[in-house]
């Protein structure tokens, strides 16, 4: 990926879970990085640990909004406030754009509000790429986007293809923060169709990787096993299912589709495989060498949908990608992960 050396890339939200793997991916391919984020998930402590990795040191304080380090720069933004995107903007020519207001399952469901807070940061970003002249925007979206009636039975087979998020004509997403995330795709759209701004659209499901935080099923089941919780409570029947991509899998699409798509056309970064979240309990356990007495199912707790994996095919065609890591692997690097670093807990709900 050649394309990135040089460029001068903005990226927003650049400080959170899958922003500092990409941050990490778009150094190493000597890109010079402007990561725009308010810090409301994201850390950027994680920013200048990636930094100190490829051996950039900064300089000044880290209480300062902007901080640089050779062509790397963090700026502390609000990108749903125009006036702050536009100044993020200026001189930028690729746009990642991985910011959102997001959580877990547990956030989805009890903070459809706040969810709801990604329409702002969407059309502010997308509005001040095309007015500041970037050569193309990428856009990461979710499987959040795809009707429930398509996911509501236990043991489907059926994989997601890219066109069931307009089935028949109408859409059907997954609460707010689905909507918001659809909404987003058809504005960076239209800003293509009228203005002609280069656009990609990224597809996520279920990513998990260090860095992440226990709002997130892999994270909160990990942290359970290593702390040695007996019960050890997993939410739902244990039945329902989804689609695990390993996040360097998922930074590796993102960069893929970002280089080679323009015309906004939808990519799923799954891996088109299903797995039970009590099978992935039961690898996590063994991984981990905890062994509880209770394994308590909880149905009360939100679970989403029962049944979720993404077809995979497009993103085979146009972008020659394919998930390296299963997840048995990415399991066992993630828990490596996180028994060193045992960040902070920012569970919402117990």
């Amino acid at each position: 990926m050649s394309f990135y050396r040089g460029k001068k890339v903005l990226l927003a939200g650049g400080a959170g879970f899958i922003g500092t793997h990409v941050l990490d991916r778009l150094i190493d391919l000597g890109a010079h990085v402007t990561v725009a984020d308010n810090l409301s998930s994201g850390s950027r402590d994680a920013v200048l640990e990636v930094w100190r990795k490829h051996g950039f040191e900064y300089q000044g304080s880290t209480h300062r909004q902007t901080i640089e380090a050779d062509h790397q720069r963090f700026q502390w933004c609000d990108l749903e406030d125009i006036s702050q995107a536009r100044r993020a903007m200026a001189g930028q020519e690729v746009v990642i754009h991985v910011a959102a207001v997001i959580g877990g399952r547990g956030f989805v469901d009890t903070r459809p509000a706040d969810c709801c807070g990604s329409f702002g940061i969407n059309h502010s970003t997308f509005k001040a790429a095309w007015e500041a002249g970037v050569d193309r925007v990428h856009y990461a979206s979710t499987a959040c986007v795809y009707p429930e009636s398509l996911q509501n039975s236990y043991d489907s087979d059926y994989l997601l293809q890219e066109d069931d998020a307009f089935r028949d004509g109408i859409a059907s997403c997954d609460r707010a923060y689905g909507w918001a995330k659809f909404m987003g795709e058809l504005e960076l759209e239209a800003y293509h169709d009228q203005y002609g701004l280069k656009g990609s659209i990224c597809r996520y499901v279920t990513a998990y990787g260090d860095r992440e935080n226990d709002t997130h099923a892999i994270i909160a089941l990990i942290k359970r096993a290593v702390e040695r919780r007996d019960p050890y409570v997993v939410w739902g029947s244990g039945e329902q299912d989804r689609d695990f991509t390993f996040v360097d899998d998922i930074v590796e699409g993102t960069l893929l589709a970002t280089e080679n798509i323009t015309d906004c056309t939808p990519i799923n970064l799954g891996t088109a495989r299903r797995y039970k979240i009590k099978d992935v309990v039961k690898t996590i356990l063994r991984l981990v060498g905890h062994e509880p007495r209770q394994l308590v199912f909880d149905p009360t707790k939100p679970v989403g949908v029962l049944s979720r994996a993404l077809d995979n095919r497009r993103a085979k065609q146009l972008l020659d990608w394919e998930p390296r890591y299963d997840l048995h692997e990415g399991l066992r690097r993630t828990i490596e992960w996180y028994v060193a670093a045992r960040p902070r807990s920012v569970e919402t709900l117990v």
